[in-house]
């Protein structure tokens, strides 16, 4: 009965996946740029869970650890920045729409 219960290196690959997936679709089908970085932020946390996953069931060091904590620090500091842009983007434009701010090309 404890073997039905075990999690195992496939489910977290299908958390991982799933969460990818869900950030992805985020990504490609949203127009508000906080929306799109909430996505961006799905997709990091997968790697996030692929990197401890496979860390802990394949290699047995830390080395997976230490890569997730690498990517939620560069996570924060994407967000932080990224959150200034979008600001800096809302007092141009008065929006944060990703379609909108394609105006900055020209």
């Amino acid at each position: 009965m404890d073997a039905i219960f075990q999690i195992g290196l496939r489910h977290y690959l299908v958390v991982a996946a799933i969460l990818f997936g869900l950030g992805l679709a985020t990504v490609a089908t949203r127009r508000n740029a906080v929306a799109i970085l909430m996505g961006i932020e799905l997709i990091l946390n997968a790697a996030n869970i692929n990197f401890v996953a496979f860390s802990h069931y394949v290699h047995g060091g830390i080395a997976g650890q230490a890569f997730a904590i690498f990517i939620i620090v560069l996570a924060a500091a994407e967000a932080a920045i990224a959150l200034a842009i979008v600001l800096a983007i809302f007092r141009n434009f008065r929006t944060i729409d990703a379609v909108e701010t394609a105006t900055l090309r020209e």
